[in-house]
C-alpha cells in the first residue's frame, strides 16, 4: 500500500504541473480570443476571420508596446497611465501588485547583484533573496526611510505567493551570480526539477 501511495504521488508529481501548466496556457489563450475576435470581426468580414488571429495580434501589440515604451513622449503617457491607475482606490492595490509581480520575474528596476544570500545572526542558515532597494537610492520612498548602508531584500517563500521585505545592514548579504527571474523560480520551486542553465 505504501509503495501504491509513493506511485501515486510521483504520478502527481510528473502530470499536474503538466496539466496545470496546459490549463493556463489554454486559458489565456482562450481568454485573448474572446476579448480581441469581436474587434477583428468589426473591421473584417467574418469568412475572412482565422482563429489564432486575436492571439497574433495580441502579441504584435505587447511588441509594439513595449518598443513605444522606449520613445520619450509616448512613455511619458504609458507612465501617466500608471499614475491614473495608481490613485483609483483598491484598483490601485490590484494593478501595482500584478505589475510588481511580473516586474520582478522580470527582472526589472533591480540594482547590479541583485540576488544575495541573507546570512542570519548567530547561525550557519542562510536565505537567497532579491534586493529591491538600496539606501541611497533617493528616488525611492523606501531609500528614504532606510540608511545608505542598508538593503531592502524580498524573500519569498516557496510554493506560494507571499514572503517577507527585510531591511539590514550591507554587511549581512552576500551576492549571489544570477538573474532576479531565475533566483524568485529556483526559491518558489523550493529549489525542486531546476535544471542548470548552459
Amino acid at each position: 500500500m505504501k509503495k501504491l501511495t509513493r506511485d501515486l504521488l510521483t504520478g502527481l508529481s510528473l502530470l499536474l504541473p503538466v496539466v496545470l501548466s496546459i490549463q493556463l496556457i489554454v486559458w489565456l489563450l482562450t481568454t485573448v480570443e474572446s476579448w480581441l475576435k469581436p474587434l477583428w470581426e468589426l473591421v473584417l468580414p467574418q469568412s475572412w476571420y482565422l482563429p489564432g488571429m486575436a492571439i497574433a495580434s495580441f502579441l504584435l501589440l505587447a511588441l509594439i508596446t513595449g518598443i513605444s515604451f522606449r520613445v520619450r513622449v509616448i512613455g511619458a503617457l504609458w507612465q501617466y497611465s500608471h499614475d491614473v491607475l495608481d490613485r483609483i482606490p483598491v484598483l490601485n492595490y490590484i494593478f501595482n501588485t500584478i505589475k510588481d509581480f511580473f516586474d520582478l520575474l522580470g527582472g526589472q528596476d533591480f540594482s547590479q547583484q541583485s540576488v544575495v544570500w541573507v546570512r542570519l545572526p548567530d547561525s550557519p542558515y542562510r536565505l537567497l533573496g532579491v534586493v529591491t532597494k538600496q539606501g541611497n537610492d533617493s528616488d525611492s520612498r523606501l531609500g528614504h526611510l532606510i540608511s545608505d548602508d542598508e538593503v531592502a531584500v524580498y524573500l519569498p517563500m516557496s510554493y506560494q505567493v507571499g514572503g517577507y521585505m527585510v531591511v539590514l545592514p550591507k554587511a549581512s548579504v552576500e551576492a549571489v551570480d544570477m538573474e532576479p527571474g531565475d533566483a524568485l523560480r529556483l526559491i518558489m520551486s523550493a529549489g525542486l526539477g531546476q535544471k542548470k542553465r548552459g
